[in-house]
């Protein structure tokens, strides 16, 4: 029987059970899903399938245990006594006579390689302490800031100083400096100040071998780990003994603790959409043709691009996702989860994760994916850029992506890359995209670049046309397209050719890929950054270095002191965005209300937040973004105080960098600037304007001043009558002002004194200027001043 074939109660059995192995010291239970078995043997080993350091090819010598049917295809058996130790494999018998040996698809422990299931007592996987851990406080999913990584590659370098290099265990290791004293590993992530680690996937993956040495090793084994293999347990090679189940559990833990320790979360890259292959994965010998999508003609749908999906719409594949999640989040403590090519995933499959996940486990888990497919799907509800709105989860904002860098692997410009007309993208980006595809802004994920494509650094360059400068190499699967060795080629490189040692924010390459980062970590939404980019990490032209070894993907720690000034900018650039609340702002209704775009033309971009946006201790807040190579300047808004700066383009932070005092500023090319308004400080050399207005009826009710330009503050100044049968107001002007727009009105625009706007020249180096205005509308004079102020 399938569940094609049951009813809605007999899924409904089926789908509330608990898979796999339950464990006790006295007796351990084994309970299966194969709906279209004749047969099923539970087989329990004393070895765990490795000889001579390699995986066996047979599993012959177990003891064979039956199963029962136990309805609706369940098959079970217990057995009595302690089993920790030992390993377990399924023997099925399909009813056509196929005989398979397979792994548990709920195995959560497994010999190297994953060869058999492992049983194991999970009281002797956690490390001390593990039961005090909790996961570091998140008020709001846009109090997030993101950092994208690889186990491997923040470790496995020679300058790392660090001793487990490519190992769950190097996140464990405190203190480390290099010859500067600057701070590397776990200490560094503290000190950028980054909220979440978010790991490319850390479960068990098909194509490294685990019983290789793991050693630095610049053109051999490596994998980002987008090939599942056993969603449940953590991969072995990020273990310092993958063939002890135990230790890649506990190691896994280890690195779980040190990181909330430091108070930082834990994301976890998940692949629920496709499996390593068919034959070789974990559901097909189990549950044959059940796990997987199909076409209309029967053949295998293939919308990740690797020759396979899951078919998370079924009821029994729905399930699997979802106990997986929950064990991750219960056992591991993970805080949150990124969903590799989400679309592949109907959504109401997502939405029951959401709820579920958030209702019985944690609030505040954080989880956001990839909207979009590898490659067309006959899914019909896909989880693509809106179906997430109101639905409690984020997507990649790659509209974002786009209009900041332009495309992903070649020279197509953006904003920061030197096209025009990306403004208005921009802008939207800025605003957390709640007028595109966003109800919230905690429903985008901004960023430049991931794992995928090229990194940061190099499409910069690949932008100015500095392929060939750079010495950059055109590889395939890690190797050199004509045949040659990688090593020489990468001695050779020189991706940083035009940055000098101690200037290094003097160069335009570092100039864009600063610009592109502001923007993320200054938008409102979820900012995400790729591990590295704050020490201008490169991959030497490398787009797709899935498995380009470690000479490709190693994170340079000596990166840290040759480029500190780069570091130091996007730590400040991550305390402004955590120091103030204004930046991440999440409800529709508080961007709608608090920011607005000032400028969006010609190459800048800039925005206001006003009246303490999210409770900000800073009133008024300007961010600029210049995308073109000249300096240009920026109108401020209007205001009695005067303005201090926090970043310009070599600084960034929360510190006071200069003072500005006129109606508007000089932003440098290539660079931002984001300054807030200081209520302890009016501007200097303010000119006071004094209007007098004459009517010859008297009746002043309801007419007021109307002005722009002021540099200090626009619109309505309101008229007082006075003894003498006028009336009179009072407002001022920056020190730079030149011009004053002036209207006079009744109420809000019921009558107004002339037909066309009036300006009002202000002399250089007056503090004072009277104005007296006639009800005639004629005229508009100085009072105690020569020449016509008009």
């Amino acid at each position: 029987m399938t569940v094609m074939m049951m009813n809605r109660d007999m899924i409904q059995e089926i789908t509330d059970q608990r898979f796999g192995l339950i464990y006790s010291a006295a007796s351990s239970t084994f309970r299966l899903w194969a709906p279209s078995a004749a047969q099923v043997s539970l087989m329990l080993y004393k070895n765990d399938g490795v000889e001579g350091g390699e995986s066996l090819l047979s599993q012959s010598g177990g003891s064979e245990h039956p199963m029962l049917i136990k309805g609706n295809g369940v098959w079970e058996t217990n057995v009595s006594g302690d089993w920790a130790g030992w390993y377990y494999m399924y023997r099925i018998r399909q009813q056509d006579g196929q005989l398979h040996e397979a792994v548990d698809p709920y195995a959560r422990a497994v010999s190297a390689n994953g060869r058999r299931g492992a049983i194991v007592d999970p009281a002797q996987c956690s490390p001390d302490g593990w039961e005090s851990d909790t996961r570091p406080p998140l008020a709001s999913p846009t109090d997030a800031v993101l950092y994208e990584l690889h186990v491997r590659d923040f470790s496995i370098s020679p300058d790392s100083g660090m001793t487990y290099k490519g190992k769950f265990k190097a996140f464990t290791e405190t203190g480390l400096r290099d010859e500067a004293g600057n701070k590397l590993g776990i200490d560094h992530l503290v000190e950028l100040g980054v909220t979440h680690v978010h790991l490319l996937p850390i479960f068990d993956f098909k194509t490294v071998d685990e019983l290789i040495s793991s050693n630095w090793d610049p053109e051999g084994e490596y994998n980002w780990g987008y090939d599942p293999q056993h969603y449940n347990v953590p991969e072995g090679s990020y273990a310092t003994d993958p063939r002890r189940p135990e230790t890649r559990i506990v190691e896994c833990k280890e690195m779980i603790q040190a990181l909330h320790q430091h108070g930082i979360r834990v994301i976890m890259d998940v692949v629920y959409n496709h499996t390593y292959s068919v034959e070789e994965g974990p559901f097909e010998p189990v549950a044959p043709g059940y796990f997987y999508r199909q076409n209309h003609d029967g053949t295998l749908s293939n919308g990740s691009g690797v020759g396979n999906e899951l078919a998370t719409e079924r009821p029994m594949v729905r399930k699997f996702i979802k106990d997986s999640l929950r064990y991750w989040a219960e056992e591991y403590h993970l805080d949150g989860f990124r969903f590799d090519l989400m679309a592949l995933i109907d959504t109401e499959t997502m939405v029951q994760i959401v709820e579920e996940l958030r209702r019985e486990v944690a609030p505040d888990l954080l989880i956001y994916g990839e909207p979009w497919t590898g490659g067309g799907s006959p899914l019909a509800n896909q989880t693509v850029k809106g179906t997430q709105r109101g639905k409690g989860f984020a997507v990649f904002n790659d509209d974002f992506r786009h209009a900041i860098k332009g495309d992903n692997d070649g020279g197509g410009k953006g904003f920061a890359t030197g096209e025009a007309w990306y403004e208005g993208a921009v802008a939207e980006g800025l605003m957390g995209s709640i007028h595109d595809f966003a109800l919230e802004a905690s429903e985008t994920v901004n960023y430049v670049t991931v794992h995928d494509n090229l990194n940061l650094w190099d499409k910069v360059l690949v932008t100015m046309g500095k392929w060939d400068e750079a010495g950059f190499i055109p590889l395939q699967d890690g190797r050199p397209h004509d045949g040659s060795p990688l090593m020489p080629k990468i001695a050779a490189a020189t991706p940083y050719a035009d940055v000098v040692e101690g200037e290094a924010l003097a160069s335009e390459a570092v100039k864009r890929s600063l610009l592109a980062n502001s923007m993320v970590l200054l938008s409102q939404g979820i900012p995400l950054i790729h591990a590295g980019d704050e020490l201008l990490r490169t991959k030497y032209g490398d787009h797709n270095s899935y498995r380009s070894g470690d000479a490709i993907n190693a994170i340079s720690w000596s990166h840290k002191e040759r480029f500190t000034e780069v570091f130091r900018y996007y730590q400040g650039l991550i305390r402004l965005r955590r120091q103030h609340p204004a930046f991440r702002l999440n409800r529709r209704e508080e961007i709608e209300k608090h920011m607005e775009i000032i400028r969006c033309s010609d190459r800048v971009v800039a925005y206001r937040l006003h009246s303490h946006a999210g409770n900000d201790e800073w009133k008024q807040i300007v961010a600029v973004f210049n995308g073109g190579v000249e300096a240009v300047s920026v109108e401020l808004p209007p205001t009695l105080y005067g303005w201090n700066v926090v970043v310009n383009e070599r600084e960034a932070g929360t510190e006071v960098l200069s003072t500005a005092d006129g109606a508007e500023v000089t932003v440098q090319g290539l660079s931002c600037m984001v300054l807030y308004e200081d209520p302890e400080r009016l501007k200097s050399d303010l000119t006071e304007v004094h209007v007098k207005y004459d009517r010859e009826d008297g009746d002043y009710a309801g007419w007021n001043l109307w002005v722009w330009g002021t540099g200090v503050q626009d619109g309505e100044v309101s008229l007082t009558p006075r003894e003498d049968g006028d009336a009179g107001a009072v407002f001022y002007t920056a020190a730079d002002v030149k011009k004053i727009g002036c209207i006079l009105r009744l109420n809000e625009w019921e009558a107004r004194e002339w037909e066309q706007d009036r300006f009002i020249t202000v002399p250089e180096g007056e503090k004072t200027i009277r104005i007296h205005i006639h009800s005639d509308g004629v005229d508009i004079r100085p009072h105690n001043l020569g020449g016509r102020a008009s």
